[in-house]
């Protein structure tokens, strides 16, 4: 986790000097002017580790002023961002109790300067698409957050409602949405139609570097390669845009032992059955089509997830 978390840490500042949020002072007041910074809060140190932990998945903002917006104007940005990503990683021990995030955001929901943001925050520590700490389940009290606010308007809304749809689709624990692939021949088949104790979706586009990663990742897996010779992981490959000359290109690339299969008529895309902003993304599905991972790019959690599950 900390290696991980270092990497956010890392992308984040890089994120906010190259977008400007900081704002630099005059050399004279240089010596006076000192940004302002959060501590979180501490834990009685009569509780174990894992008490702490989970203390501080409810306190780590008590000394947070939600209240005082004249603190934004004199944060130090990188160092929020910073003790913001700490705490995702502190409460990703449960990646789909969203309660702490929920009860975050109705506190910062205080003004709109406050949830303006926490919302910033958010999008990129929890909503980046290169962001190892992205969780859908701790961003929708975010969105909904944003809907219930007074003080944004119509078009305002638009963006949240859609991304609230899109995160709300496919899960971790709910079904995953079904769909019709195409085949080469012409044939095809859905996604539910396939009979195995787990399915592994992979979206990809011909010629995307992370693609070739993940499916020599895959094909590297000692692991997964024995339970898709036996049959027990069916691998989808499907390719959801509408160029298949590209597709037929790059065909031969995918193992023989894989289902390689495009989305005809683009249904995927314009049903907004799966989230597209990100490709490529890794469902992994058990044998009723329920979400055990979701929009990941990392081989490892897969081979993780169905270790713990056997």
């Amino acid at each position: 986790m900390m290696k991980r978390l270092s990497i956010i840490l890392l992308c984040t500042l890089v994120m906010v000097t190259s977008c400007g949020r900081r704002r630099t002072t005059p050399a004279s007041d240089a010596a006076t002017a000192r940004p302002a910074v959060f501590l979180p809060a501490i834990p009685p140190s009569r509780l174990s580790p894992d008490e702490q932990q989970e203390w501080l998945r409810w306190h780590y903002w008590d000394r947070f002023d939600f209240s005082d917006t004249l603190f934004l104007a004199r944060a130090d940005t990188v160092q929020l961002f910073e003790a913001y990503a700490r705490y995702i990683a502190l409460i990703s021990n449960r990646p789909t109790d969203a309660a702490a995030m929920d009860t975050l955001m109705r506190r910062a929901s205080t003004s709109r300067p406050m949830l303006d943001y926490f919302t910033m925050l958010a999008e990129a520590v929890l909503h980046d698409p290169n962001s190892p700490l992205r969780n859908d389940e701790f961003y929708i009290p975010v969105l909904e957050a944003r809907l219930r606010a007074p003080w944004y308007d119509e078009y305002e809304r638009i963006a949240p409602q859609y991304d609230l749809k899109i995160a709300s689709q496919n899960r971790i624990g709910h079904p995953a949405n079904d769909f019709r692939y195409t085949l080469s021949p012409g044939h095809s088949g859905t996604l539910y139609g396939l009979d195995a104790e787990y399915v592994l979706l992979f979206i990809n586009n011909p010629g995307c570097a992370m693609c070739r990663e993940i499916r020599e990742a895959i094909t590297s897996s000692p692991m997964l390669s024995e339970m898709i010779e036996r049959g027990r992981l069916k691998v989808l490959a499907i390719y959801p845009d509408e160029d298949l000359t590209e597709w037929r290109a790059y065909r031969e690339q995918i193992p023989s032992s894989w289902i390689n299969a495009y989305d005809e008529g683009c249904v995927i895309r314009d049903e907004s059955l799966y989230d597209l902003h990100a490709i490529p993304a890794l469902y992994l599905l058990d044998r009723n089509k329920r979400v055990l991972v979701k929009d990941s790019t990392d081989v490892a959690q897969i081979e993780e997830v169905i270790d713990r599950r056997s």
